[in-house]
């Protein structure tokens, strides 16, 4: 493993960092101490930085020494999640309801560590973007950004991607070349039938039997419509009908959510969920309201940079700590949008398997979203180092003009 000495000198530093991140959780859109925190350390190490953009976003402009105006973006997520914390250990949420659960406090540090180790070695040709972007989890905080200008006033040919895998072993990375994280899309079928009495059915139209045969009949169209090469999923998780025992309710509301890999796949689905819902509930004498919202499109790497950051990594840690062809994940990840519109990748980085807590830390497993989990602080200098050597050997990399793309990974000269 190749860590740059430096940045293994910080460690104490971005620990601090990092537990005063967790300590003090904020959600989508309210990162506002967070945000005064990178903005701080940012123009502490003399980066120019740009705030405002998605509301609380921060961003850092980092110039070689060069005169080149060739950019690359790197981006971190802020936001914490709505949930009580289970650990008591020092560093715990002080904010009730509210907690660090999917390490965006590590993401937002182990970036800071490699913008603080970039202004203070400006020996490259070109710009490093920071991007610390707020409201990942269901705010959409990325195609705000994108919104209020961040391609256009930060121009990178490239931006790029990190989160914290737990169960994938510490100093280990893993990416795939195409999807690594599905789209997110939600659905409420509201099934609209005719009161009446428990005991004579006969003078009412059941909502609640129409919506259990609509979930039976709606599976049909992942096990028969969908290839099942491409994977997906449509998972009913609500259904809420009636308030007595002895009353058929007027109405039945079904929920759930539908993930892809592809585009093509969703459509096909949201189509024939349509279709479906539509028939059955009409062939047993209801009415049917169908609503179904796309969040976040499907998490697409890019070939070419995916190799790019192969590459790296298995310069940083050796080919043996990189999986290149990791099982993709069902989670979505707002990343998406720019991926959408740029070329880069996004790549796990093992956060263990939780032995690394403090004492004090919750019953339940060190899993994404649940309320014992906790950011491995020995990463740090591993994400940070991680996060120069790609800038680095972004910026120094020959490219196609015509594209403006990165060199193949052959034509890589790492620091």
């Amino acid at each position: 493993m190749k860590l740059l000495e430096p940045i293994i000198a910080w460690q104490q530093d971005l620990t601090a960092i990092r537990r005063d991140i967790h300590a003090n959780p904020e959600l989508c859109f309210e990162e506002f101490r967070t945000a005064d925190v990178v903005a701080n350390k940012l123009q502490e190490w003399g980066i120019d930085i740009h705030r405002g953009l998605g509301g609380t976003g921060v961003v850092g402009i980092i110039r070689g020494k060069g005169t080149g105006t060739r950019g690359v973006g790197l981006r971190a997520d802020m936001d914490a999640l709505p949930m009580q914390e289970a650990n008591t250990f020092a560093h715990a949420s002080r904010n009730a309801g509210k907690m660090h659960a999917c390490g965006h406090d590590g993401h937002t540090t182990m970036l800071l560590g490699a913008a603080r180790y970039l202004a203070q070695h400006r020996d490259f040709d070109g710009i490093v973007y920071v991007i610390f972007q707020p409201a990942e989890e269901h705010g959409g905080g990325a195609k705000r950004m994108m919104d209020d200008g961040l391609f256009d006033r930060f121009p990178m040919e490239a931006v790029f991607g990190m989160h914290n895998w737990p169960g994938m072993a510490q100093g280990t990375f893993g990416l795939t070349y195409g999807p690594i994280m599905a789209s997110s899309n939600d659905f409420c079928i509201t099934i609209t039938g005719k009161g009446a009495h428990a005991g004579m059915p006969h003078l009412g139209i059941d909502p609640v039997m129409t919506a259990v045969q609509l979930a039976q009949s709606l599976q049909t169209i992942i096990t028969r419509n969908r290839n099942p090469l491409d994977a997906a999923v449509l998972s009913i998780t609500q259904i809420h009908a009636g308030s007595a025992d002895n009353v058929v309710p007027t109405q039945a509301v079904m929920r759930g959510t539908v993930r892809t890999f592809t585009t093509e796949t969703l459509d096909l689905i949201e189509r024939r969920m349509h279709d479906v819902s539509l028939h059955t509930c009409a062939a047993l004498g209801c009415e049917v309201d169908f609503d179904f919202q796309r969040h976040y499109p499907p998490t697409v790497n890019h070939a070419r940079e995916a190799a790019f950051c192969a590459e790296v990594i298995r310069g940083l840690v050796g080919p043996a700590q990189l999986d290149d062809h990791v099982q993709p994940s069902m989670g979505a990840e707002d990343f998406a949008f720019m991926l959408e519109q740029k070329a880069g990748c996004y790549v796990w980085i093992g956060n263990g398997r939780g032995d690394h807590r403090d004492a004090g830390h919750g019953m339940g497993p060190c899993m994404l979203h649940n309320g014992s989990y906790d950011f491995n602080d020995e990463l740090l200098p591993l994400g940070a180092t991680y996060w120069v050597q790609l800038a680095l050997g972004w910026l120094s990399a020959e490219r196609d003009a015509d594209q403006g793309n990165a060199g193949t990974p052959s034509a890589l000269s790492l620091p």
